[in-house]
């Protein structure tokens, strides 16, 4: 369980990396764009050149979607199981079993959230 946290938290250091390297590049480029537009090249390439980085943010939202998922999958997986099990020996715990289900199935709605906020922003 352990190798598995220090993975992902490696990978997310990765990408967080990345990000950051490619947003440098990505204001690089809009500052010689400006400079560009300044000595009398037109509004349009000046538009070409920044669209190159805006793939970064759709990478960003499908990681934010696709961990939160895969939490949540997890999360449910355990929580379920262990819920069926506690309302096999004992019917009267399903009312308070199940919202934890729920719950755990609430981290998927934040991954898609925040991929939504993401790319609108």
């Amino acid at each position: 369980m352990n190798k598995k946290i220090i993975a992902l938290a490696a990978a997310l250091l990765c990408f967080t990396a990345a990000g950051l390297f490619s947003q440098e590049a990505a204001s690089a480029a809009e500052n010689q764009t400006v400079a560009e537009a300044q000595a009398g090249t037109t509004a349009e390439a000046a538009v070409e050149k920044t669209s190159d980085t805006g793939f970064v943010k759709y990478i960003a939202a499908a990681f934010a979607v696709s961990l939160a998922c895969i939490a949540g999958g997890m999360a449910v997986g355990k929580i379920g199981a262990a819920a069926m099990g506690a309302m096999s020996e004992n019917a009267e715990l399903s009312g308070k079993a199940l919202p934890f289900v729920g719950l755990a199935e609430g981290i998927c709605l934040w991954g898609f959230l925040v991929a939504l906020l993401i790319i609108i922003l």
